[in-house]
């Protein structure tokens, strides 16, 4: 009995590509041979200014192999995951091959059922905190995936915060090619499958805002509306920063995602301080860890906003 029909596999891949990624270019293939799955990057969908490195195209394939994982188990068919299987393939980033059979633990099911529903909000959070408890469950979810999730508490360590995500934000501004780029993307039809639709990039920055956001278009937020005074950001680290790390990282960054998500949180991301090598490397020694930062991410309550759209699945499947 093969391990997934076909319908079966459609599914799983269509959970898969509810991932999120860079300018919602969803940089990812699969492909089904007997009884593996693949994972590839899509080289046709790289930014090549924006993502020179192929950084963010590893995070958004890693996020996307967390949410395969999650749906195989959800079927009652896990996986085993070998990370970068072929080295003479630089496009193969994941094989997954069948696990013993089993029933989805608890909370597999819970995150599985989390995917639909997580999405980046932009907009604003409420100046509410996140309790303690609920804290420690998204730094459980990234230990869970082997990494650590710096959560930075306190007036100084938000500003210190701010003040590179600013840093980050100036230079790449001043990089008339990565803005042509990050542009190109910015959808203003609704009959659209993939970038950031307007509506979804949340409104447009302020000078004045703690955080510098990105500019996709949005209109401005009414007077009396403003950004939380005291967000919750969160640092991501793995122990490395080679392919198959930033790969590890994705999956860490899906699995913190939909814990908030299922937790009642909203999520934004923040790669401009990933994106700026000096600033990356501020970044981690403010957060004390060996290895390079993979993701900043600010984590709140929020009313929900719109979403961006999604790839037909049959166009994501290799023959």
């Amino acid at each position: 009995m093969a391990w997934l029909d076909e319908s079966e596999f459609v599914a799983v891949v269509g959970a898969a590509a509810r991932a999120p990624s860079m300018l919602n270019s969803q940089p990812w293939r699969f492909r089904r041979r007997a009884d593996t799955i693949d994972l590839l990057v899509d080289p046709d969908r790289r930014l090549p200014v924006v993502d020179s490195t192929g950084w963010a195209a590893r995070i958004g394939c890693g996020a996307a192999l967390f949410n395969l994982r999650l749906a195989l188990a959800a079927l009652g068919r896990p996986a085993v995951v070998t990370a970068l299987p072929e080295y003479d393939d630089p496009y193969l980033l994941a094989r997954l091959t069948p696990d013993r059979p089993r029933p989805p633990s608890p909370m597999e099911a819970q995150l599985y059922r989390a995917i639909p529903r997580r999405h980046s909000n932009r907009g604003p959070f409420a100046d509410e905190p996140v309790p303690l408890p609920v804290r420690g469950k998204l730094s459980s979810a990234a230990r869970a995936e082997e990494a650590w999730l710096d959560l930075l508490i306190g007036p100084v360590a938000v500003e210190a915060t701010a003040l590179m995500v600013r840093a980050a934000d100036d230079v790449l501004c001043r990089d008339a090619a990565y803005q042509a780029e990050t542009a190109a993307w910015v959808r203003r039809s609704t009959a659209v499958t993939d970038g950031i639709p307007v509506p979804a990039g949340g409104p447009a920055p302020r000078p004045h805002e703690l955080l510098a956001r990105r500019d996709y278009g949005g209109g401005e937020l009414p007077a009396h509306r403003d950004y939380e005074r005291d967000p919750l950001l969160a640092v991501l680290s793995v122990t490395g920063d080679w392919p198959a790390d930033q790969v590890q990282a994705g999956q860490a960054l899906q699995r913190v995602l939909l814990t908030a998500t299922d937790l009642g949180l909203a999520a934004s991301l923040f790669s401009q301080p990933i994106e700026v090598a000096a600033v990356r490397e501020r970044l981690r020694r403010a957060v004390g860890r060996t290895a390079p930062p993979q993701m900043l991410m600010r984590l709140g309550y929020a009313t929900a906003t719109p979403r961006s759209p999604r790839r037909p699945v049959r166009e994501l499947i290799l023959q």
